[in-house]
């Protein structure tokens, strides 16, 4: 009989990844990403796909594979690197382990992707700090509104990785824990830059600031937006930045959505001195730089923009900016359906487009607004195959009935 070295014993031991948790991560992923051709070329022979991949994380051989990098232009430009679905499934897998501990750290007013937080809600917190802080309008006071310079692309990777190390080791009960700490340190400190493929024109670069850019960030810097872990990961490196601001400094009115960030107080003066202290904390702690061109400190009356809002006493309205990428959304939508015949995939684009800023706009009062820009820009041609539901809130496909071959709602 052969006698088992120590090392093999030893293998035998080491937790694994059950496949269960794999396959739950994937329908996670494939929730949002099920009509992409990354997606679907996976889902082609996703039992074999999923073992592989469980198979390879199990023995350490799991590598990210290829981005793909782009340009999108709104709401702003950005560039982003979509990873490669079979990379999504971990990243979706590694965020499910790790959120339910990070949630319990958190401050409660961080509002990017998070469940149950979002755009909404940190509009609606700014607006109560103010009529809070200000006794409903009654007494003087202040917002500081700050971002952080590049953000994404200046996030320190050593730092990130040393701080979630220590957060695993003390927090993360599970017996998986090393291999846990071995996938956030691949995805961490893999280099998207260096293997992608580029989807967009070179073109499409021109105009976008270096500091907004991979391509040029520092060495062992920067995380690419478009990945989960990227967005999760960067609340986690802010979140002794959130405490520091509530508990050491005392601001009971902050909030902050990824890099934007308001401080709301009735001492002007304290709030400008505030300025240099939070500028050296950023540094010295995480390596980031407050953006010198987009400090903002007024009186509460002037009214603050913070999420694509304006915030103002007694009124809450939506931003010139969103009424613009709205607009453009919609010829861009109106350009594509006079080329051809919307097929599913146009449907689905149209849906996601419009709807999400129509879901926007509902919560405030733009009512006239969406009527104006719908009825007054949108082509004739959507209108045959989609309608609003809820008013002006919601666009739904109507139904092609198969004998008639009409459209019906």
């Amino acid at each position: 009989m052969q006698q088992l070295s120590l090392f093999d014993l030893l293998q035998d031991l080491k937790p694994t990844l059950e496949l269960a948790e794999l396959f739950e991560a994937y329908q996670a992923c494939r929730s949002n990403k099920r009509n992409t051709r990354n997606a679907m070329a996976f889902e082609v022979d996703y039992e074999t796909n999923l073992l592989t991949l469980c198979a390879d994380i199990n023995d350490g051989s799991y590598q990210p594979g290829k981005s793909i990098a782009f340009i999108v232009n709104k709401s702003v430009k950005r560039e982003i690197f979509a990873a490669d679905f079979r990379d999504r499934v971990v990243h979706h897998l590694v965020v499910s382990k790790l959120n339910p501990l990070f949630e319990k750290t958190f401050i409660y007013d961080s509002y990017a992707c998070r469940v149950g937080k979002g755009t909404h809600l940190g509009i609606q917190r700014v607006d109560r700090f103010i009529r809070q802080c200000s006794q409903n309008y009654t007494t003087d006071c202040y917002v500081l509104k700050l971002d952080i310079k590049g953000f994404f692309m200046h996030i320190n990777k050593a730092i990130l990785f040393a701080k979630l190390q220590a957060f695993i080791e003390q927090k993360y009960l599970a017996p998986d824990k090393s291999l846990l700490l071995e996938l956030c340190e691949k995805i961490i400190f893999y280099e998207p830059t260096q293997h992608c493929i580029i989807k967009s024109k070179r073109q499409a670069w021109q105009g976008l600031p270096p500091d907004k850019s991979l391509f040029y960030s520092a060495p062992q810097c920067g995380l690419p937006i478009g990945n989960l872990t990227s967005q999760v990961f960067a609340n986690f490196y802010m979140n002794s930045f959130d405490h520091f601001i509530k508990h050491d400094l005392g601001i009971r009115y902050y909030g902050r959505y990824v890099d934007d960030f308001i401080l709301v107080h009735e001492d002007k003066d304290y709030l400008k001195a505030l300025i240099p202290v939070i500028k050296a904390r950023l540094q010295e702690q995480l390596q980031l730089t407050l953006h010198p061109n987009k400090i903002y400190l007024q009186h509460y009356s002037k009214g603050v923009q913070f999420l694509g809002a304006v915030i103002k006493p007694h009124r809450i309205y939506i931003a010139k900016r969103t009424q613009g990428n709205f607009y453009e959304a919609i010829v861009k939508q109106n350009a594509q359906v006079l080329a051809q015949k919307p097929g599913k995939e146009q449907q689905a684009a149209f849906l996601s487009s419009m709807n999400s800023y129509l879901g926007i706009l509902k919560h405030y009062k733009t009512h006239k607004l969406r009527k104006r820009l719908l009825f007054k820009n949108l082509s004739a041609r959507w209108w045959n195959c989609v309608y609003l539901s809820g008013g002006i809130a919601k666009f739904v496909l109507k139904i092609k009935t198969v004998k008639q071959g009409n459209w019906r709602q």
